[in-house]
């Protein structure tokens, strides 16, 4: 009985002082204090009382355990020394009158004062955790509103024989409580939390009682000898605490594995059903999508992208890549030695689902993250992304790749992996590179709500890095940055001071300031290692080092399970807070864009970039298909004239000329039938089809280019421009129709009679337009050679050239050998080259025999056409005569039937070309369009080039600022929900 009031009047005091102690005002909620130290009661207190939690009824889709009945152990009561009772009672009875409230008191206040003093010493221990109570997860706080497994983890705890001493006297409830308290405390202590901490505060009463009990009996036997010193107590009761931290934390890890477990097999059961309802997309889906969409409008990162992201960035080879593979549970990115691999940024999602893949946001193809096949597949595909988002010249590219990886029990949240900055350019990279980095990893670091992962390589000297400063820069208060100290094995071993390693997780070694510290292994080094050896060697390497058991580091500051809890918690902190501001921002920008279309095209749709493309290609292929409504008529006569035009020339110089200097019909028609074999054979047919390739080709401009009056819109211009010039580049005429059209074009020149008196009056009407068309081309020759005649010279005031006058007074001089004798040949005689040389040298004209050749080529060419003409005239009369076959008669009329030949041949030319246009060249033409159209579709870079505008700009805004909108009032809307 002495001994119970006693303890009871010693609890009380030391109740008295905590409550008074200063620091502690009221009660203290839980979730500011550290995890080891979260409240302070006494295991003998009459009014401590374990409440089971009461069990739930609504059954969450994540929860793995049931209720588990509670053992009790019977444990023996702890016994600090012995003290030898005698049999006098007088001397009893004495001591009792003279000295009993005494002793009671003085023990009661020196218990207390140590209590007191014990407490202030734990209490200076623990940091203060109010500015980092973030970094704690919400689900460590909510974990028991789903999941009430608080007795099974209690018989674990019971179960360990480090822990037997911790749990009381023989018939006690093992945890119990007080009914002191506030609401929240009595919350925070429901289900395994509760227990949890319970456990922990079994520790501190366990040391607390120890030191008092201590302190009472060295009062009162003095003359007993300490088995132990106080320092090995103290480092006794160290080395529990943190065996009961480890084992706390293995326990909620096999929790959450089976949690892990449970969650998956729900989420393929849902998978199963995706064929028969609408898979809702989750909240980390939908923010990304939003991500996506603002990329791809906002392509340089301006001020208007105030959205939330995970910024990691770090020198090079620090162990970003390696820090980010981590929290993916994935080694998905290309690994090198000391080289740069991260050459442009990775947009990665993570969310949860039933299977652990990873998917690119331009393709269907799912990586399959447990098969190593599909990892190196996956690694090979980021590498030439990498390398063709890099151009020429350069060594990293700000374009963004993105990928989503999902997979049971992956933290929610969008990271992006910049290229590690450098401190010099090697060889082989270009000159800019440094300043590129520094600009991309500025672009995402100055919006204001990116959350910067800074990874600093803790196996080097901390002065040699370079982010820490550029990061100090973008966040000077450290209100939005999350320091990760890597490699910390190899700091441990290599480091001389362990202290300096404490200082950069306290921050004090760098000027750069950071809402959260962690630490954290990434592995041995060695690439092949796979996720799960390297989170056991994490585990191992903090449990057994020194940093952990030195208390240089803290339980939550370490592992990278620990980070990526803390970097999705504020991660999604960020986005609650940004995401409606910036929802509100987009809604004034497509207020703003609305109007002023309304203001500048208030009778036009607004027609997007790919609209208008869709709209422009339905009218090109319109516009093909007309082709085929061109009539044959128009076809023939467009190839007739175009054909001609192109052969003229050599029928005139090359077969009629020099068959006329023959001196009889038979010697013509010999040497025209020769010639027009040869013209046949070799060039006729590829001129014919090059005339009628032509043809198509301006058919198709004409078409394409002609306005449609009110409904003409010059912004299709360009792309009908480029899609004509296009298909027709690709467009290649049948290799066959030359030998087909080779064999027509013979037969026809071979035929030599002409039926009736219509057709030979065409030939001649044909005749005299060639050879008309041929002699105003002579004389504006000849008009070119001399200068102006003596009209133009009187009117215009113009005069001649010296070499025109020598020109003229040569032409005049071979007039007059022509008047002398009009049949002269084609070509002249050196003698008469002579002669009129000297005949003009004695007019005091100084001539060359070229230039003679040349004047008189011009003379002859307008003397033979003149008399040619005058002789188609005398023809006109010779249809008789030719059907007589000129007998008897001295008109001969070879030439007329020549050009009625090569008419027909024309006329046959032009019919078969019409017919392998509208049968086979225009559908060819109008595939080529449309493959050419497919073409452009795909590439949005050529639908940027050539449809382009304020218009069209203004368009695409808007378009993109409605998407961006809705996209973010049904991410606001989920988010809500989720609440």
């Amino acid at each position: 009985m002495w001994r119970l009031r006693r303890a009871a009047v010693a609890c009380e005091v030391c109740q008295s002082l905590v409550k008074h102690s200063s620091g502690i005002k009221g009660s203290l909620p839980l979730q500011k204090l550290h995890l080891v130290s979260r409240s302070i009661y006494h295991s003998r207190h009459p009014t401590l009382k374990f409440q089971r939690p009461q069990l739930r009824a609504s059954f969450q889709q994540f929860s793995s355990l049931t209720n588990l009945p509670l053992r009790k152990l019977k444990l023996s009561p702890i016994k600090y020394g012995y003290q030898p009772r005698r049999n006098f009672w007088p001397a009893r009875l004495a001591s009792r009158l003279l000295k009993l409230r005494y002793l009671v008191l003085g023990s009661a206040v020196g218990g207390g004062y140590t209590a007191k003093k014990t407490f202030d010493q734990w209490k200076d221990m623990i940091p203060d955790l109010s500015d980092y109570k973030w970094i704690v997860p919400d689900i460590v706080w909510e974990i028991d509103e789903y999941i009430d497994f608080g007795h099974k983890l209690v018989s674990e705890v019971i179960g360990a024989s480090d822990l037997l001493l911790l749990l009381g006297s023989p018939g006690e409830t093992a945890f119990r409580a007080t009914d002191h308290g506030s609401e929240s405390d009595k919350h925070y202590k429901k289900g395994l939390l509760g227990e949890l901490i319970l456990l922990q505060q079994q520790i501190q009463e366990h040391e607390e009682e120890a030191r008092r009990a201590a302190g009472q009996y060295s009062t009162s036997y003095a003359q007993q000898k300490r088995k132990v010193s106080d320092k090995e107590k103290i480092d006794q009761l160290q080395e529990e605490l943190l065996h009961t931290q480890l084992k706390y934390q293995r326990i909620l890890e096999r929790l959450e594995k089976e949690n892990k477990e449970l969650r998956k097999l729900v989420l393929q059961k849902d998978d199963k059903g995706i064929h028969h309802r609408k898979l809702k997309k989750s909240l980390i889906d939908m923010y990304s999508e939003v991500l996506d969409v603002l990329s791809d409008y906002d392509a340089s990162y301006n001020t208007q992208d105030h959205l939330p992201r995970v910024v990691v960035v770090g020198d090079q080879s620090a162990g970003k890549t390696s820090v980010l593979e981590m929290i993916a549970q994935a080694r998905i990115f290309p690994r090198g030695s000391g080289e740069m691999m991260t050459r442009s940024p990775v947009k990665v999602t993570l969310s949860e689902g039933p299977h652990h893949v990873a998917l690119f946001k331009d393709s269907s193809r799912e990586f399959d993250l447990t098969k190593e096949e599909d990892l190196a597949a996956l690694r090979h595909e980021i590498e030439l992304r990498m390398r063709k988002n890099v151009k020429e010249g350069c060594t990293v590219s700000p374009e963004t790749i993105s990928l989503n990886v999902k997979g049971p029990g992956l933290q929610r949240m969008v990271l992006v992996d910049l290229p590690g900055v450098i401190n010099t350019v090697t060889s082989g990279m270009a000159p800019d590179t440094k300043e590129t980095i520094f600009n991309i990893s500025k672009a995402y670091m100055q919006n204001p709500n990116a959350i910067i992962l800074c990874i600093q390589d803790g196996s080097v000297d901390a002065e040699r890095s370079i982010v820490t400063d550029l990061v100090s820069q973008m966040d000077p208060h450290g209100r939005r940055t999350i320091f990760v100290l890597t490699k910390v094995d190899l700091a441990e071993k290599n480091v001389a001071s362990p202290s300096r390693i404490q200082q950069i997780i306290e921050g004090k070694l760098f000027p750069m300031k950071a809402l959260g510290y962690f630490a954290v292994v990434t592995g041995k080094g060695n690439s092949s290692e796979s996720i799960e050896a390297i989170k056991e060697y994490e585990e191992e390497f903090f449990q057994n080092s020194k940093l952990l058991k030195t208390s240089m580091l803290k339980a939550h500051q370490v592992t990278t399970r620990n980070l990526s809890l803390a970097v999705s918690d504020c991660f999604w902190k960020m986005v609650r807070e940004s995401v409606e501001q910036q929802a509100d921002s987009f809604k004034a920008t497509r207020f703003n864009l609305e109007t002023e279309w309304k203001n500048n095209y208030p009778r036009l749709r607004e027609l997007d970039r790919n609209e208008l493309f869709e709209k422009a290609k339905n009218e090109i292929l319109d516009e093909v298909i007309s082709l085929s409504q061109v009539t044959p008529k128009h076809w023939e006569e467009i190839l007739q004239q175009s054909l001609w035009e192109r052969v003229s020339t050599h029928v005139i110089e090359n077969i009629y000329l020099p068959a006329a200097q023959t001196m009889n019909s038979g010697t013509f028609n010999t040497t025209v039938d020769i010639k027009l074999k040869q013209w046949t054979d070799k060039q006729l047919p590829n001129k014919a089809v090059e005339v009628a390739w032509e043809t198509l080709q301006e058919e198709f401009s004409r078409f394409m280019t002609e306005p449609k009056g009110k409904e003409h819109d010059d912004i299709f211009d360009k792309l009908k421009e480029a899609v004509k010039e296009e298909s027709i580049k690709r467009h290649k005429w049948n290799d066959f129709a030359e030998d087909s059209l080779r064999v027509i074009q013979h037969n026809a020149l071979e035929d030599r009679s002409i039926s009736d008196k219509q057709q030979w009056d065409a030939a001649i009407y044909f005749m005299e337009e060639a050879l008309q068309a041929r002699l105003k081309d002579t004389e504006n020759a000849i008009e070119n050679m001399i200068g102006p005649d003596w009209k133009k010279r009187w009117l215009y005031w113009k005069n001649r050239t010296q070499e025109q006058c020598v020109h003229n007074e040569t032409k005049n001089e071979l007039e007059k050998m022509l008047k002398c004798n009009e049949e002269h040949p084609a070509y002249l005689a050196s003698d008469e080259i002579t002669t009129v040389r000297k005949n003009l040298e004695s007019r005091g004209v100084e001539v060359d025999p070229s230039l003679i050749k040349d004047t008189w080529h011009q003379v002859y060419r307008r003397h033979f056409l003149k008399t040619a003409l005058t002789h188609c005239n005398l023809c006109r009369r010779g249809f008789y005569y030719y059907q007589r076959h000129f007998v008897d008669s001295e008109l001969e009329c070879n030439d007329v039937v020549l050009f009625w030949r090569i008419q027909r041949m024309l006329g046959i030319t032009a019919n078969t070309l019409r017919q392998q246009l509208t049968n086979t060249e225009v559908r060819r033409l109008e595939k080529n369009v449309k493959e050419v159209l497919e073409d452009f579709a795909e590439d949005s870079e050529k639908k940027v080039k050539l449809l382009t505008g304020k218009r069209v700009q203004l368009a695409e805004d808007l378009k993109k600022v409605r998407e961006i909108q809705e996209k973010l009032d049904a991410f606001i809307e989920a988010l809500h929900q989720e609440k």
